[in-house]
């Protein structure tokens, strides 16, 4: 029997730990992993007799031009922020050279991973991103229109994270903790003055494991009509609300909220004018902005299967966060 070969990047971060624990678990792929630090994965994952090491920074792939040739599926995980010219080097130009040491003639599917920031409510690119982004979101906008554009935009399915929870808080965490998560860990020093504020605007959150799950049944499903062909996936559960949230950890913590006063996309523009905060293009324009909510998204039920983790109590259960004591 002829197996598959699997290539996922960025393989040592949150989300690509926990695709790496899905297809072991749920198929016969040879995975293909690039790492840039071993000793960053599971001893267990680096002894699996399915799995091949591809140490190397994404800008040195050429060194495995003969492995990469070989791939039949690409997960792309890796990318680049902070320094502009790494997110250049990384999120676009090693991407596309990536992509032509693949045999497209042996090649069924790519699953690109962007970010929804540059995205509108209704899942169109957002121009304002391309103007008042980051270095990381500024690239990761290029590098979706050129994708999408490309020879290889038939077998690609992008998707758009929303903010992503992964692994657990404390000593021991059998997966790495996202960044989310693990700011989670100064809820304690913000909740107490939190619930005198009202905030309404919405987001969207999604865990690394039902990501995961996802990417699994688009790739195992590629060849059904309604999954081929360019398509984009905004990755979340139902958004909620800033104050939703505040009352769900409020309510978790035996905290009582006698009083709340709104902070109104006005207020929010006001305060940004008059209290000495610095503030990047991209911050003032969020705030401007203050929803980040999707339509349509793409969650587990999209596909008939079960989220691991449906609600923020969900999120905040498996981070093991710990309860406040604040009264």
């Amino acid at each position: 029997m002829a197996y598959k070969n699997l290539l996922i990047t960025g393989s040592n971060g949150c989300v690509g730990q926990y695709l790496i624990d899905w297809f072991l678990k749920n198929t016969q792929f040879r995975l293909y992993l690039m790492v840039r630090d071993r000793s960053k994965l599971p001893i267990s994952v680096q002894k699996e007799k399915r799995v091949k090491l591809i140490i190397c920074d994404i800008r040195e792939s050429n060194k495995y031009k003969n492995e990469i040739s070989k791939v039949n599926y690409l997960i792309h995980t890796a990318t680049a922020w902070g320094d502009p010219q790494r997110a250049y080097e990384v999120n676009i130009k090693a991407f596309e050279e990536l992509l032509e040491m693949l045999d497209i003639k042996k090649l069924e599917k790519i699953i690109y991973f962007s970010t929804a920031s540059i995205l509108n409510t209704n899942t169109e690119l957002m121009r304002e991103s391309l103007i008042y982004g980051t270095e990381y979101i500024k690239t990761k906008y290029k590098c979706f229109e050129r994708l999408r554009e490309s020879s290889f935009a038939e077998k690609t399915f992008a998707v758009f994270p929303t903010l992503v929870f992964g692994g657990t808080l404390g000593k021991y965490s059998k997966y790495p903790v996202s960044y989310l998560t693990s700011g989670l860990k100064e809820i304690a020093k913000w909740l107490w003055i939190a619930r005198f504020l009202k905030l309404d605007s919405k987001f969207h959150f999604i865990h690394a494991k039902d990501i995961a799950q996802i990417c699994g049944f688009l790739i195992k499903n590629h060849k059904e009509a309604k999954y081929k062909g360019f398509k984009k996936f905004v990755l979340g559960q139902k958004f909620i609300s800033i104050d939703n949230a505040i009352n769900i950890l409020l309510k978790r913590n035996k905290m009582k909220r006698y009083f709340a006063i709104p902070l109104t996309r006005k207020i929010l523009k006001l305060l940004l004018r008059i209290l000495p905060i610095e503030t990047t293009p991209w911050d003032s324009f969020s705030i401007k902005k203050y929803d980040f909510n999707h339509f349509p998204i793409t969650n587990p039920e999209t596909f008939r299967l079960k989220s691991h983790a449906k609600s923020l109590n969900d999120i905040l259960t498996l981070s093991k966060l710990p309860r406040c004591n604040i009264n």
